[in-house]
């Protein structure tokens, strides 16, 4: 069954439903993909996995997308073992109210995707009774994968790729541009810049002090005779 093929199907069964297929990837990577409202978002799943046609008896992986003003897309695929044959199917949910059914009764291996993408989205699965952190510590506020969320570790350190080939302390270049997850100045906090000449840099934290500068004697010209030490001291 050919990707177009495996796509239809799944419409045709979701007959009463307003799904759309499409052809995700290319060649041998080519993947049915499948996008269903919400509210069919399990009984597409039990459908892939329970028609003969389809047979997609192996869960292989569930996540989500941020899609910002446009809200989440839930991503979940599926491979038939029998068929050789992949299936993505995929619903979007709104950013206010990112609620969708689970899909543990259908493929229990989908028990920890759901927790992670119920951690890192914010993505509550009705049904799934057991939402507890699976990553992060269970102090930790917010939800990393979400593009409003502020990586204030990049904020606090410099980014190693904030610089440009070629480009000096001083400046000039290209300008610089602004490492993923890090605030325009002024949106967020206060960034603490490099030591200047006294130690002192900007933020509650200040800089690193400067180390000092250690002097060197002066190399003896060319040809020039290096003077013998004065008797009693120490060369």
């Amino acid at each position: 069954m050919t990707p177009e093929e495996a796509g239809q199907r799944l419409v045709a069964l979701l007959a009463s439903v307003e799904a759309t297929a499409t052809v995700s990837g290319g060649q041998a990577h080519a993947r049915a993909t499948v996008d269903v409202p919400p509210q069919a978002w399990r009984a597409a799943l039990l459908a892939a996995r329970d028609d003969t046609e389809l047979a997609c008896d192996f869960f292989d992986w569930l996540s989500a997308v941020d899609e910002l003003a446009e809200g989440f897309d839930v991503v979940a695929h599926l491979w038939s073992t029998t068929h050789r044959h992949g299936l993505l199917l995929r619903a979007r949910v709104p950013r206010a109210t990112p609620t969708i059914d689970s899909v543990v009764a259908v493929y229990p291996g989908a028990a920890w995707h759901e927790r992670e993408t119920h951690e890192m989205f914010g993505i509550d699965f009705a049904g799934h009774d057991d939402l507890r952190p699976l990553l992060l510590p269970p102090e930790f506020e917010g939800h990393p994968l979400r593009k409003e969320f502020v990586l204030a570790s990049r904020v606090a350190k410099p980014w190693p790729g904030a610089k440009e080939p070629g480009e000096s302390e001083a400046g000039g270049g290209r300008r610089p541009i602004r490492p993923p997850g890090v605030p325009a100045p002024g949106e967020w906090g206060t960034t603490p810049t490099p030591a200047g000449a006294g130690g002192a840099g900007e933020g509650p934290r200040g800089g690193t002090p400067a180390r000092p500068a250690r002097e060197r004697p002066a190399r003896p010209a060319p040809g020039a005779r290096t003077p013998e030490p004065d008797e009693g001291s120490t060369p």
